[in-house]
């Protein structure tokens, strides 16, 4: 198939063009490199060996989206293409609401006047919110978001669910991630946040590398074993292989259908911390701050949905995300900076 990656240089997006272009699609990528950079795209052709038709275009442009749809024969679209920092989105509201719905209305324009009616979805954990109970299943409704960036994915599932009424040949699928890390095992691609990072592993690694000088954990007192918050952390090429099974499944489906894409174990800060020193055998300093607005203590997956109908596990554990981390980061310091 042709599928159209809509902010496929980004870290997931990226390493999502490596595993469908390994498993024979063939891959566009569209990105107007806000929080990545063209030097991506090169590395996914150099990993996976194989060219990849790239367009730096904003994919809100629609009058550039629809030459996109007719210079190319596309079959299903993945839209990554999304403001994504929870702090920046409170700061700016009207900028992330524009972005994140604005890039969903316009491929679903292009797609509705193109012919094409696969569509798969980034989406998040956060729409889950603050009132369900833990590990999240798919069927719970959608809650209250704390900030911007979450509305925006509750929103824009919501406009997906919509347009799939209005058309009953339209398959979507909404992937709900947790919170993913990691790197290719090649070294040669991984997270490389613009300015201070806003994940935790990123800023591990840069601590490590000696970018940053240390860590900051956002509370220690919260009712956790550790006082610390938990979280579920996935491979990152355990997440592009759910969207190449994702990919798969719209091919032969039509209506909506969610997943959680999650390893359904939670791991704290401090785990996360000690894991990646002794995966590595480098020290990370930190310190304990205060804790941080709109931050839950704890959540994690309920992931047998996925396995059930898409047949898809996670195979990587901690140490291999921690490992595959410092693979990138020591050997790309600055990240694709030259």
């Amino acid at each position: 198939m042709n599928i159209l990656l809509a902010g496929g240089a980004g870290y997931i997006g990226s390493h999502t063009a490596v595993e469908l272009l390994t498993a024979g699609h063939e891959v566009i990528i569209v990105d107007n490199y806000c929080n990545s950079c063209p030097e991506a795209v090169r590395r996914v052709e150099e990993v996976a060996g194989k060219h990849v038709a790239s367009y730096g275009a904003d994919v809100k442009d629609k009058r550039t989206m629809m030459k996109i749809f007719e210079e190319n024969e596309i079959d299903c679209v993945i839209h990554f293409a999304g403001l994504k920092a929870v702090g920046e989105s409170v700061d700016k509201p009207i900028e992330y609401y524009r972005n994140n719905i604005d890039t969903t209305l316009t491929l679903l324009e292009c797609m509705r006047e193109s012919g094409v009616k696969n569509f798969v979805f980034s989406s998040s954990a956060t729409v889950y919110g603050e009132e369900n109970p833990i590990p999240y299943v798919e069927t719970m409704k959608r809650g209250s978001c704390s900030n911007p960036y979450g509305w925006t994915k509750v929103m824009m599932e919501e406009i997906l669910e919509d347009a799939s009424k209005a058309d009953s040949e339209l398959s979507v699928v909404l992937l709900r991630y947790f919170n993913p890390i990691g790197a290719h095992e090649s070294g040669r691609m991984g997270e490389d946040p613009q300015g201070i990072p806003n994940n935790l592993m990123p800023y591990i690694a840069q601590v490590a590398v000696g970018r940053r000088d240390h860590l900051t954990v956002y509370g220690g007192d919260y009712p956790t074993p550790d006082g610390t918050c938990r979280r579920d952390y996935i491979h990152v090429m355990d997440l592009a292989n759910g969207h190449l099974k994702a990919v798969e499944y719209a091919n032969t489906h039509k209506g909506v259908e969610v997943f959680n894409l999650g390893t359904g174990t939670p791991y704290s800060v401090l785990e996360i911390i000690h894991a990646f020193e002794e995966a590595n055998q480098v020290p990370i300093k930190y310190e304990i701050g205060e804790r941080r607005a709109g931050d839950l203590p704890e959540f994690w997956a309920n992931a047998q949905k996925a396995e059930r109908i898409l047949g898809w596990k996670t195979k990587r554990t901690l140490a291999d995300m921690c490992r595959d981390t410092w693979n990138w980061q020591k050997n790309n310091p600055q990240g694709y900076k030259k």
